[in-house]
């Protein structure tokens, strides 16, 4: 098992990834570094093999099938995620590993966006994007984070062993975060800089798909990870349809003595009827939801005894 691994995820990234292998060495040289090429169609891989790094590949396209592979792969004391685009420096990465290493920090995040990054970056959207889904998660799920769509991030083996890598893309940033608040494991913000890419360097991220998948993944994992929520949120507003439909009828039915619309009032039944389903579905998914917590303490517990064995 190494004590420090460096991942970096590459597609098309020959500009850069000689330099991001340098500073990573020069920053943690106790490291091993691991470059992940991803179906690069350029020098990629082998400048990083150049450059002293381990080099594997990931043949199925998507950012988040290069990180299962990493994690299933590598074993370590700690892992530190960085992207291979030379736009954060490495300076900051001893800290964060210390936080894992020495404070039981289960995931560090790399916060851009309280250094340089909206200065820095020329995008936007991309600013706006990252503000709404920072926003959106610690609204959503209570909690404080920093920087939901960084990529520089600081991992103990407990989370790369139990985090279950369900995205293919640049979603997988929301996943990791939500796991890590869901599961009560100890999060912690390190403000890192941040430098826009450099010229003749293009990201890999589409503004408006990638960040519609995103939204897609926050209501999705919201519904996974917060049932009785989703669902009861789900429940009422059917309720409120159903009523405000039906109060009109009820009030000519006590003003006539008649039912004049008979078809709204069956629908009002039958979308009541779906309310009362979607509370109880809640309900039902809600203690689902406490018995795989238990399962998963229990699985941490099996996996810090595994490591210290």
């Amino acid at each position: 098992m190494d004590k420090i691994a460096v991942l970096i995820p590459c597609y098309n990234e020959e500009k850069t990834i000689g330099k991001v292998v340098a500073d990573a060495k020069r920053a943690l040289p106790e490291a091993v570094i691991y470059v992940y090429d991803n179906n690069s169609t350029d020098r990629t891989a082998q400048i990083a093999a150049e450059g002293g790094a381990v080099v594997r590949h990931e043949y199925m396209q998507g950012k988040g099938n290069v990180i299962r592979r990493m994690f299933r792969e590598i074993d370590a004391q700690c892992y530190v995620m960085v992207d291979g685009d030379d736009t954060y420096p490495m300076e900051d990465a001893p800290q964060m590993v210390e936080l894992v290493l020495e404070k039981n920090s289960d995931m560090v995040v790399g916060d851009r966006l309280s250094s340089t990054y909206f200065t820095e970056n020329k995008r936007p959207f991309h600013n706006f994007g990252n503000s709404l889904v920072r926003a959106s998660i610690n609204r959503l799920f209570g909690c404080s984070v920093k920087d939901i769509m960084t990529g520089f991030r600081a991992f103990s083996y407990d989370f790369v062993k139990t985090f279950p890598v369900l995205s293919r893309g640049f979603e997988i940033e929301t996943e990791m975060t939500i796991h890590a608040v869901y599961n009560n494991m100890q999060i912690d913000n390190v403000i890192v800089g941040y430098r826009d890419r450099p010229e003749g360097s293009e990201s890999k991220l589409n503004t408006f798909a990638d960040g519609f998948r995103v939204l897609g993944t926050i209501i999705g994992l919201f519904r996974n990870y917060k049932p009785f929520v989703f669902f009861g949120i789900l429940a009422a507003l059917l309720t409120l349809i159903a009523a405000a439909f039906f109060i009109p009828v009820f009030l000519e039915y006590l003003h006539t003595g008649m039912v004049a619309k008979f078809p709204t009032l069956i629908v009002c039944g039958f979308v009541m009827m779906a309310a009362i389903q979607a509370f109880f579905s809640g309900l039902i998914l809600s203690n689902m939801d406490k018995n795989a917590r238990r399962s998963f303490e229990v699985q941490r517990n099996f996996l810090h005894t595994q490591q210290h064995q």
